[in-house]
This record gives C-alpha cells, structure tokens and sequence, in this order.
C-alpha cells in the first residue's frame, strides 16, 4: 500500500544528536563487524569461549557490544543512559535481560530484579514501561508440557502455581504504581499458557487503563486471528487491551522444529506476508483505539511511517497515549529520535543485568542484525553520512 510518509528519517543530525564522536566511531566498528557474517559469528564464538573458560575478555566486551546494547549491569548503571534518552524525549523500557536462572529460586531472584525496575519507573516519566519474559519465571519445559496439555506431576503443579505467583505479583505492583508492564513473547509451542495468564492478568488490572500488555509475533500465521480474539474477549469482558505488536524474533528456531516434527511452520511463508498481517494488524489497533493501547515494536521505516499516516487519519495527537513507538537500544535511532523530535511517544529497550549473564541477548542482536535483509548496512550506511556531516562542519 502507497503511503505518503508524515516523516522522514534519513536526517542523521537528530538521529544521532546523542552520541558523542568517539561514541559514533565505536557504532561503526561495532556494525562494520556485525556485517560481515562470519566475522560476527567468529567474533561472538571467541566471546562466549572466553567467558566460558574465565578468560580476561569481560572488559572487552563490555566496552564494546555491551556499551552499544545495553545499559549498564545494574539499575544504577543505566541512570545515564535513561537520562541521555530522556534528554531527546525518548523513554526508556528498563529490561532485566540476563538469562541464567533455572530453578525456582533463580526465578524468585529474577521477580525481584523485575519489582525492581517497576519501582524504578514509579512516578518517572523517563521510564514509561516495565517488561519481563516469562521464561525468566519458569522453566520452558514446564510452560512446554502445560501447552500440550500433558499431565503435571504435583512437584511440576506447584511450580507451575509459583509461576502465576511471580506474574500476578509483578502485574499487581504495576497496577498500584500505574505503572505499564509488557509481557514478551516467546516461541509458539510455549506461548499459549503466556497468552492465557496474561489475558486473565489484563481482565484483573486493565478496568481503568491498559497496564498490562501482551506481545504479538506478526510473523505467526494465526496471530491477526489471535488479536482479533484477544480484542473480542476485551470488549466481552469491558476491559483495556495492551498491545505490544512485534515482527518476531524465532524464526529459525520455529522452522527447524517445524521441519524436526513434521508440523507446518507457524511463520508466514514470506516477509511481504509478515509486513502485510503487522501493517493491517496496526489499522485494527487505530480502529479499535477507544479499547486498545499499542505498542508498535518495529525497526521497519515503512510501518513506523504508516503508522504516523494511521494516527493522522484518526485525527490522533502525535502525543496520544494510548499510542507509542519502540526499538531497541543502540538500533534503529533514526528511527526513533526523528520521531521523538516530532512529538510522538518513544521508548527504547534498555537491557541491563551482568555481562555474561547478558550474553545470550547480545548473541541475538548480532545474528538479528546479520540475518535481518540490509539491517547493518542501513545502521552503517547513517553512521557513515553523520560522520562525514560532522567532518564536514
């Protein structure tokens, strides 16, 4: 569908206003790197091998991918970088992100770090929304078995109990604080019971506003379904829907399982169709407004801009509350900071937790910008014209 785009974002002055000179030059060895497939692979394979064998490479990695993706190890060390973004009026979504715990009091640890960051966000506008993934809070094998309706052991219903627990206490304390909470995705042979504690979470807390968010993977075939169904049972229930609208971020795993166990691949067969379903999916949410929050989590220009279109149409503020742009720290800032300068709400991912706990994250965003058609080269390509422009001056 042709649009005529409300914003443009090619200016690298805005997109980069924060960001110092040697910060800009640290991007561009970062994503010169992450371009070239196998020196990225062998890059992230000689990472994880050091940590592994306790080699001195903690330093390294931190003053590098670490710096560019994430906040710091703690709350305390993102401060600085929740301040910076809030200078430019982009809000930060504090993001615990490390990946170890395996055991339920690695999962109470993990709640505490999320009640953490949803005190954090309390009366601070700097940090307009919470996240958390539930497989921070239990076992996938568990959230697997649930899915497929197998029968749990007694040990595995209590901790399949503890695991609501940990939801329903991080969804309650964002109600108190009037505090938004999103709830990630995960991968479809697991996301079912997600969908359901949440649903039944948004039924509890979202009377008066849309606190608590689900995310949906547009890349599933089943999903514009899925969120048609999840509106219907909010209207049926007089409730606020929170979405949180995302592209997807299994697709390999979820085509070699697929192919592993002989089922049809849930991703749609094609990009083109995944753009389809997300760009539709955000005209529901704009038809629907007086329901649904959205969240559009997208490093996609083409639907941010649509977006922008949608919004217009409606007759909607730039300002609007009930809509907000995401992206991730250290990605797409032309997309988010020229949007911001135009007044629309903006957050950015900001991952934090210890280094080698943060790795698997890291790892990801690597192979995602490798993976993802022309993503490193669009990031190099406005690196490269901000610094000339700056050499230029």
């Amino acid at each position: 569908m042709e649009i005529q785009p409300k914003i443009q974002f090619d200016n690298t002055e805005v997109a980069f206003s924060y960001k110092s000179d040697p910060e800009l030059k640290k991007a561009h060895f970062i994503f010169s790197i992450v371009n070239h497939p196998w020196i990225s692979a062998m890059a992230t394979g000689l990472a994880k091998l050091g940590l592994l064998l306790r080699l001195p490479v903690k330093g390294l990695i931190r003053a590098t991918v670490f710096q560019h993706f994430c906040g710091g190890e703690t709350i305390a060390q993102s401060a600085r970088t929740i301040q910076t973004l809030s200078k430019f009026h982009v809000g930060a979504i504090l993001d615990f992100s490390a990946e170890g715990a395996h055991d339920e009091a690695g999962f109470d640890s993990t709640t505490e770090e999320i009640l953490k960051t949803v005190e954090q966000a309390r009366n601070n506008a700097a940090i307009p929304f919470t996240v958390f993934k539930c497989t921070g809070l239990a076992t996938m094998p568990l959230l697997e078995k649930v899915q497929s309706k197998q029968p749990l052991s007694n040990q595995e219903q209590e901790a399949f109990a503890h695991f609501h627990d940990r939801v329903e206490r991080i969804c309650a304390r964002a109600h108190a604080y009037g505090v938004p909470v999103m709830i990630d995705a995960e991968d479809s042979w697991i996301q079912n019971p997600i969908d359901k504690v949440a649903r039944e979470m948004m039924r509890k807390y979202n009377q008066k506003q849309a606190i608590v968010f689900n995310t949906f993977q547009m890349y599933r075939q089943d999903m514009p379904d899925n969120l048609r169904n999840a509106f219907h049972d909010a209207a049926m229930h007089n409730y606020y829907l929170g979405v949180k609208m995302v592209r997807g971020a299994y697709m390999e795993k979820e085509a070699a399982r697929a192919k592993k166990l002989g089922y049809e691949n849930p991703i749609w067969p094609t990009k083109q169709a995944t753009d389809d379903a997300f760009n539709k999916s955000l005209a529901f949410c704009l038809d629907n407004k007086q329901r649904i929050s959205l969240v559009c989590g997208s490093h996609n220009e083409y639907s941010n801009q649509y977006l922008t279109v949608l919004m217009d149409k409606h007759g909607l503020k730039n300002n609007d509350s009930r809509v907000w742009f995401a992206q991730l720290l250290g990605m797409s800032d032309n997309i988010s900071f020229n949007l911001a300068k135009a007044g629309y709400n903006v957050a950015k991912y900001v991952p934090y937790g210890p280094v080698e706990l943060v790795m698997p994250y890291l790892i990801r965003r690597a192979a995602e910008n490798t993976s993802v058609a022309g993503q490193s080269s669009r990031e190099l390509t406005l690196i490269r014209k901000e610094i000339a422009r700056r050499k230029g001056k």
